[in-house]
């Protein structure tokens, strides 16, 4: 198969390696990265073996041309810039994985290119870029995946079986919506309380940023489970999650909230993608991983007390980044 991977941090170059690896013919668009991929290839520096590929490497779309499949894997605050970057690369038989964080992102797709050409992936992954062209892959990496708006048909097969090969477990979820919420009971949790902490609990808790204080650094995963009370936090945040999940006819288990907290002991220090971008001063992926879920539990009529003080802590410490008035980081 001919697929283009757009968005080649972490996620993207990690699973374009692993399928180009396994004989795909991989394109990749990239930015700041291209000098060193065209010169060097994509370095992965895995738990489960180190190897170098030499991806086809392009600046623009239209050297790349129509595809059989586009994996997109850009931070969603890039999502404006589909509409300029994806349309050399479809014809007419490409479909579009994104493989993005959040929610939105297949409706955003859909929008431009219909909804029966767009399917959605969760990656359960913990991945570092930690140089141009050089990933760092410390545990896990299975992708749920599923098709947008309907039950998954035989070209989401075809890409599982394709991941499969590249030796990445894939599973093909019957619905899209439950694998997302399901995705949420951690991303929410770990990704932005790992930002928001560095405010403090208490002030957290009160969904408020001091007008002046001493900023903590931000908090990886294993901090935030050996504090009991950002562990009853993570905790809390997830039951909120489980309930917006429910409410919208998944059966998610309480049970949910230990396998994720479980699975998560095994990270050692992970720093979540959310905490590495507000260290580089770049914008949060707040719309897609934040504030939607949030629109959504209202419009339902949830309760959400938790997520509700971590958006307004988040959305405030964006804005004073953004004017470049935050403290910093001790």
């Amino acid at each position: 198969m001919r697929i283009a991977i757009v968005g080649c941090g972490a996620v993207g170059s990690f699973y374009g390696a692993r399928l180009l690896r396994a004989g795909e013919d991989v394109h990749f668009l990239l930015r700041s990265d291209y000098e060193v991929v065209r010169r060097e290839g994509v370095r992965i520096l895995s738990i489960e073996g180190d190897f170098i590929v030499r991806p086809v490497a392009a600046r623009r779309p239209e050297e790349i041309g129509p595809c059989d499949w586009v994996i997109i894997a850009l931070k969603t605050t890039a999502n404006h810039a589909f509409g300029e970057l994806l349309p050399p690369l479809v014809g007419p038989q490409t479909r579009l994985l994104t493989l993005q964080n959040g929610l939105g992102n297949e409706e955003a797709l859909a929008a431009l290119f219909g909804p029966e050409r767009v399917l959605g992936g969760l990656c359960f992954v913990c991945l570092n870029r930690i140089a141009p062209g050089v990933i760092r892959h410390m545990a896990h990496g299975h992708i749920v995946l599923g098709e947008f708006q309907r039950p998954p048909g035989p070209d989401a097969h075809r890409i599982a079986d394709a991941f499969q090969r590249a030796g990445i477990r894939c599973r093909v979820a019957d619905n899209l919506e439950r694998a997302h919420w399901e995705k949420l009971v951690w991303n929410i949790p770990f990704n932005g309380v790992g930002v928001a902490g560095i405010v403090g609990q208490e002030a957290l808790l009160a969904g408020r940023v001091p007008e002046t204080w001493t900023a903590r650094r931000c908090l990886p995963t294993d901090e935030l489970l050996a504090d009991p009370g950002w562990e009853r936090l993570v905790r809390e945040l997830m039951a909120e999650v489980i309930a917006v999940g429910r409410a919208l006819g998944h059966d998610i288990p309480d049970s949910f909230a230990d396998e994720n907290i479980e699975r998560t002991r095994c990270m050692g220090d992970y720093r979540a993608s959310t905490l590495l971008d507000f260290e580089k001063g770049m914008p949060l992926e707040l719309e897609s991983l934040f504030l939607e879920p949030q629109r959504v539990a209202r419009r339902l009529g949830v309760p959400t007390p938790r997520l509700d003080a971590l958006c307004a802590v988040l959305c405030e410490l964006d804005a004073r980044r953004a004017a470049g008035r935050l403290p910093e980081t001790t």
